[in-house]
């Protein structure tokens, strides 16, 4: 019987069209259903409240005011709880004193041993490592120094943290900054108190592409007026609570210990998960709001404002 060979490449052209089909509907229901993002966060108890454990169940993700689907929530500890840390210091007069020091000594002595420390430097010039990251906590303490005065002027603290995260491979483990610094921005100290900082805004969102977390302990600038230090102090706030970290701020005064910021800060990093949610792509990647909250009741959680969000495929 003889054959129609020509209907052969006509089956072929229809199943490579309903594989072409086929591949474009995965496609768009894997962008529907939304690209996995993951971030720190941290788990909080309102004033005079316990601390209960918190289930992935109870945590509500809205990625640029839509619900974001939760798919995974670790506890940052035991073998998961890798962290690099880096202490980012100014070198200026009201931020170095032996007293200070000493308290931030003692708490990377007190830091577990699957803490890698680093010490950096904010001088006059740019960013100094002095120490980089290290299990060897007592090595990493001993780059700490007392203050060298003036060598922090005309420079910026937020474009030493830019440079400091940039500088910063990412791994498996999460990296955050315990910042130091009065907070003043000398490149632009003559802007006005309600002007936004570039460098700031720089930082912030180098620190949330990233996926860094800022803490921050803010000097009272002695030398410096009344509205250089409150501007100082706001810049610090929203350093560390658009970054998902924490904020303090001492009063002036050489004897003023870290230690209740420090010991914060520490309860603060045993109460960390990691969250990875879908977020929704868009057709470029770039920065996307983002909130994260818990439904059981007087626990809140810390996390960045916005995370970096891959392109749709």
């Amino acid at each position: 019987m003889k054959q129609n060979y020509s209907v052969l490449p006509l089956l072929g052209a229809i199943a490579l069209v309903f594989a072409a089909i086929s591949w474009a509907v995965a496609q768009a229901t894997a962008d529907q259903a939304g690209v996995p993002v993951s971030i720190v966060v941290t788990v909080k108890a309102r004033r005079g409240a316990e601390m209960p454990s918190i289930s992935g169940e109870s945590v509500i993700v809205n990625e640029s005011r839509a619900r974001a689907k939760v798919t995974d929530w670790v506890p940052l500890q035991g073998d998961r709880a890798g962290l690099e840390l880096f202490i980012l210091l100014d070198d200026s007069r009201d931020t170095s004193r032996g007293t200070q020091l000493e308290d931030i000594r003692r708490f990377m002595m007190a830091q577990p041993a699957t803490t890698k420390i680093g010490v950096a430097y904010m001088q006059e010039g740019g960013l100094r490592i002095m120490q980089s990251l290290t299990v060897d906590h007592a090595l990493a303490a001993s780059a700490l120094h007392v203050t060298l005065a003036n060598l922090a002027r005309s420079t910026s603290p937020y474009n030493a943290l830019s440079d400091l995260i940039k500088r910063w491979p990412a791994g498996k483990d999460r990296r955050e900054i315990l910042m130091i610094s009065s907070g003043v921005d000398e490149v632009n100290g003559d802007s006005g108190p309600d002007r936004n900082d570039g460098y700031v805004d720089a930082a912030i969102e180098e620190a949330q592409h990233a996926g860094v977390v800022v803490f921050a302990i803010g000097t009272s600038g002695e030398e410096l007026d009344s509205s250089h230090v409150g501007r100082g102090k706001n810049y610090l706030s929203r350093v560390a609570e658009e970054t998902g970290g924490e904020s303090y701020y001492r009063q002036s005064g050489p004897s003023i210990s870290f230690v209740p910021y420090l010991d914060d800060a520490t309860q603060r990093l045993n109460r960390q998960y990691l969250l990875t949610f879908l977020a929704k792509p868009e057709k470029n990647a770039g920065m996307q709001s983002v909130k994260v909250r818990t439904d059981v009741s007087h626990m809140e959680i810390a996390s960045a404002e916005r995370v970096y969000v891959p392109a749709a495929r």
